[in-house]
């Protein structure tokens, strides 16, 4: 499998400001992967549930904590779906959606 891409995760956590709010911060980092279109049947189905899916990104399943936002090429996505396959692979289906 060709990984030649980058990927960066966006993991949010949140701290307490001294106005005793919750702040999310960011922490990013980048992992290689391999960028393929969803299928029509993927694209179909998330569709009907009310998902608008872009891409599946395929890379190392170690690499991968849990992250719900991901930016590809300057376009920050959510993490919709996971499958976990072969060789240590997973599979993250992306989506664009408003308020990323």
């Amino acid at each position: 499998m060709d990984r030649s891409n980058v990927l960066t995760l966006v993991d949010v956590s949140y701290i307490t400001d001294a106005l005793n709010q919750q702040v999310p911060q960011e922490t990013t980092r980048d992992v290689f992967c391999n960028i393929s279109s969803v299928s029509a049947q993927e694209f179909f189905d998330a569709g009907q549930a009310g998902l608008n899916p872009e891409w599946r990104v395929t890379m190392f399943a170690p690499d991968y904590n849990g992250e719900t936002i991901a930016v590809l090429n300057g376009t920050r996505y959510g993490v919709y779906r996971t499958y976990l396959g072969k060789n240590e692979t997973i599979e993250l289906y992306l989506e664009r959606k408003a308020g990323i």
